[in-house]
């Protein structure tokens, strides 16, 4: 196996923006003797390095995989397109970071997929390698292409392109796939008998092991195993108690969204906001307890010199231990000029006490509360109660407390809403602002984000269509106009990504060939603002004769077969159903540690996989 031309690489190296992306090295990353590792596995983030190298959950695969002898795993990232046209103009193959190998040449290419806007990119990824981009088109001398990630709840998009697709947690099927890969090899699989085999572990997802068929009207008529040996259905991996944390973080060589030690304190969420994919996807609530969070500030700062820490999850501060956790944080790394961010707050947790500890963790900083909705008509909806007497109280507390720079988050085309509930964004930001002021003067800053509502799959909104741009655009027409010249910061989403976001979140498996032919006209790195890739969009549709409003406008019959309906996160449809109903009535739900509402995902472990309370809050 040979590595690429690293002097030619050295001099393509002096045309691009940024070559710290691309030459690897850095401190803590894992290099191993490819000649003595039996098997090759590459990370793959397609996005740039900045982006992709701070993932969290790349960095614990990276780490459970090289905890292996006989397992090596290596990085690549999307190259900026200064790097791209080098590669192309210069034949050289897409590489690894750490041994410059062609990730071609790789046993295993997982991919990492948190969101859809990736897609093109994973795309660009394996044509830069030289891998035929179409799994019908692989044999047995390429790798094995896998995806994982929160976008791969809803797979069917991407199914003509992924071998396999991790659905859920990876931290223990990551290393199964891996070895029935080895053992089937070994056996002499060929890629059908290989792929069979990965069908059989829990959590994996074979789209060429099923056949879809569809009604004259464009909906799935019948979603089928092609075996009698695959599962009918496929329900997401749960790791019943948080794994080690990774301590020795890569450092990297240039700045990245988020240089920090990141550690997640939390996984799931009990809230039941009805709007979000994660806090669905991601139940059960498992904590880390105090004293190995504090463990792994520890030895994570030892191993990277990192100066801020993040402690994260869905909701930190619903953590049943954080004031006690920012409390010791602080006692013991007070003198270290260590700072701490929680960047996930609800102001139904907060108290003055805690206040206090996060203004002492990290001094100077600002303050973020996250109400989503402003109207008590559209916080029932959401099932997102807040009194508006409490969150003035908050607010004024925030200020009381010597913050300057308050961030509150707020969506708009949320079902029912109207005018009058976006009006009441603006109503909101406009008082808290003056109770800022009235405290604080004219230091105060207020920042109103808003985000555009997607009805994500597996959600008790999946039903419900989007807004159309129009609408969207209508409502932010009236937060910019409402915000001039009040002294209130607003940012917000384009429409226009929010279309492709939905089409790509809610499609079906025919939107393979729309993800390809968009590819093809020069659609990548879609999450980009810069990049106005929608016209290519319109033309793939155009181009292969599908209706893109059938994906993003159209509301969903209950009875319909939706296209990530074989997936099972392990809340049942039937809850989500009876979620919806509530909604509709205005009805909302208590957090889940007051009262069970038999979501189901207690069901998803068996008998074999005990429950214990100290890991399942809120569970029965």
């Amino acid at each position: 196996m040979q590595t690429i031309n690293v002097n030619l690489l050295e001099k393509i190296l002096y045309h691009v923006e940024k070559p710290g992306r691309y030459v690897g090295g850095e401190h803590n990353q894992i290099l191993k003797d490819w000649d003595s590792i039996r098997t090759h596995v590459c990370l793959v983030f397609p996005d740039i390095y900045d982006i992709g190298q701070p993932n969290l959950g790349l960095a614990i695969l990276y780490d459970i995989l090289n905890q292996q002898p006989d397992i090596l795993a290596e990085r690549a990232f999307a190259p900026w397109h200064d790097l791209e046209a080098q590669l192309r103009q210069n034949e050289i193959p897409i590489f690894s970071l750490e041994s410059k190998h062609p990730i071609a040449q790789f046993d295993v290419i997982g991919f990492s997929l948190p969101y859809e806007s990736l897609y093109t990119n994973a795309l660009n990824v394996l044509d830069l390698a030289g891998i035929p981009l179409l799994s019908t088109e692989r044999s047995a001398e390429h790798p094995l292409i896998i995806a994982g990630g929160q976008a791969c709840y809803n797979p069917e998009p991407m199914a003509d392109f992924i071998d396999a697709f991790v659905i859920g947690e990876g931290e223990e099927v990551i290393l199964e796939v891996v070895r029935a890969t080895e053992q089937l090899k070994q056996a002499g699989a060929d890629r059908i008998a290989l792929l069979q085999g990965l069908s059989r572990i829990p959590g994996v997802y074979v789209p060429s092991l099923y056949s879809v068929s569809y009604a004259q009207n464009g909906t799935i008529s019948a979603f089928l195993p092609l075996e009698s040996s695959v599962p009918a259905f496929v329900t997401k991996r749960i790791v019943a108690k948080l794994p080690p944390h990774p301590t020795r973080l890569i450092v990297p060589n240039i700045e990245t969204v988020h240089d920090r030690l990141s550690i997640e304190i939390m996984r799931g969420c009990t809230r039941g906001c009805r709007f979000c994919h994660a806090g669905i996807v991601n139940r059960p609530v498992r904590e880390r307890p105090v004293s190995e969070i504090l463990q792994i500030i520890e030895d994570g700062l030892a191993a990277t010199g990192y100066e801020e820490i993040g402690l994260l999850s869905l909701s930190s501060s619903d953590h049943t231990q954080i004031l006690q956790l920012t409390k010791s944080v602080y006692e013991k790394f007070q003198n270290r000029k260590v700072f701490v961010s929680l960047p996930s707050l609800r102001i139904a947790s907060f108290s003055v006490e805690l206040m206090d500890e996060l203004r002492d963790l990290r001094p100077g900083g600002g303050f973020t509360l996250a109400p989503e909705a402003a109207s008590p008509r559209m916080q029932a909806i959401i099932n997102k109660p807040l009194d508006n007497a409490i969150f003035e109280e908050t607010v004024r507390t925030v200020f009381e407390h010597g913050w300057l720079s308050l961030k509150l988050y707020y969506m708009i085309g949320l079902p029912g809403e109207t005018m009058e509930d976006v009006q009441a964004i603006l109503d909101a930001g406009k008082r808290v602002l003056a109770i800022g002021r009235q405290i604080r003067g004219n230091r105060v800053r207020v920042h109103l984000s808003v985000g555009n509502f997607i009805p994500k799959p597996h959600t008790p909104f999946q039903w419900y269509p989007l807004n159309t741009t129009d609408e969207l655009q209508a409502k932010l027409d009236l937060l910019k106009t409402g915000v001039h010249r009040t002294g209130l910061k607003l940012s917000y989403n384009i429409p226009g990504t929010t279309l492709l976001e939905a089409w790509l979140s809610r499609g079906d498996r025919r939107l393979g060939q729309v993800i390809l032919r968009a590819w093809q006209l020069g659609a990548k790195f879609d999450a980009w603002g810069e990049n106005d890739n929608l016209p290519f969009w319109h033309q793939a549709f155009s181009e292969i004769g599908l209706d893109p409003d059938f994906y993003a406008y159209r509301e969903r019959a209950l009875d319909e077969i939706l296209p990530w309906d074989h997936i099972h996160t392990g809340v049942t449809k039937a809850f989500l159903r009876r979620d919806l109903e509530w909604s509709k009535l205005g009805k909302t739900r208590k957090d889940c540690r007051e009262q069970c509402y038999a979501c189901g995902i207690l069901d998803s472990f068996g008998a074999d996989r005990p429950i214990s309370p100290l890991v399942y809050w809120g569970c029965p």
